[in-house]
């Protein structure tokens, strides 16, 4: 798996996803490689119905949860936190990872779960107070949530040569509307970028993304891009400094001297963390759309 970068074709036509597939074959040399399906629901929290007085006037938490295969990624926001941003901005030079460890969570939280139904299973047995935007009033009940999707991608996968990997796919709504497509286009040898470009893209993703794209008049596509510090929120839990520093503590006498040796990281777009952060900038995307 490697570098990944999105697009949307936000008025593609009924058609679209064959144009695209089309243009890839005669031009690109494209082959099938199978379906890309993607399952999206979101959730409100209720709990600010309750008759709590601290609690009127808070806004509301929100959460959606999108299913990838055998993986379910789940984003959760609280508008009255802080951004681990914000929080390290007010912290004096020196410290930071007190005001970090004061905190007990940030406004964006981004788990995987697994298998998929677990998280509507882990809802159910604890009776949370999230109900899913699909659910009318006439059964809505706490502890109650529907099992069908509110958003679908519904696409096909193909190949282009040895290196790329291109996924196409429709948004289809609820009630069968279809709002544009999806594309992702992963570049398989390369697992790491650090692009030069203020918004984080990259030439050679948005090249070969434009290159499948059909000749169409009056067509609207924009990237869909994520800044480093959005990830670096979403991600805090396990890239935190403060835990990091107290494992490197250790008495054993053949560790001493190590703490020069650069630190190797795990690639942003390696296996898993690959999946996370294509559903992180999806989630995105449709958010910042209004189809969330």
């Amino acid at each position: 798996m490697g570098l990944t970068g999105l697009a949307r074709w936000i008025n593609a036509p009924p058609q679209g996803l064959g144009l695209v597939r089309d243009n890839m074959m005669l031009n690109h040399n494209a082959t099938y490689r199978g379906k890309w399906n993607i399952s999206i629901r979101s959730y409100r929290s209720t709990i600010n119905q309750l008759p709590i007085p601290a609690l009127h006037g808070k806004p509301d938490r929100l959460m959606c949860s999108l299913t990838m295969d055998d993986n379910v990624f789940v984003l959760i926001e609280n508008p009255d936190a802080p951004m681990r941003a914000d929080v390290l901005a007010a912290a004096p030079p020196g410290d930071e990872s007190t005001y970090i460890q004061g905190c007990t969570h940030f406004r964006t939280t981004f788990l995987t779960l697994r298998p998929p139904g677990a998280l509507e299973q882990l809802l159910a047995q604890l009776k949370a107070r999230w109900l899913s935007v699909r659910q009318t009033t006439a059964t809505q009940s706490r502890g109650s949530h529907t099992s069908g999707q509110q958003i679908l991608i519904d696409g096909q996968v193909f190949a282009i040569g040895t290196d790329w990997i291109v996924r196409i796919g429709n948004v289809v709504l609820a009630g069968g509307a279809v709002k544009g497509m999806l594309l992702e286009a992963e570049y398989l040898p390369l697992p790491l970028l650090r692009s030069s470009n203020v918004d984080g893209t990259s030439e050679l993703l948005s090249n070969l993304l434009t290159s499948i794209l059909p000749n169409i008049p009056d067509a609207k596509t924009v990237a869909v891009t994520m800044s480093e510090t959005q990830w670096e929120d979403s991600m805090y839990a396990r890239e935190d400094p403060v835990q990091k520093s107290e494992d490197m503590m250790s008495d054993d006498i053949y560790a001493i001297g190590h703490e020069d040796i650069p630190e190797s990281k795990r690639g942003d777009w390696l296996g898993l963390d690959r999946e996370r952060r294509s559903a992180f900038v999806i989630l995105g995307a449709l958010r910042s759309e209004g189809l969330l």
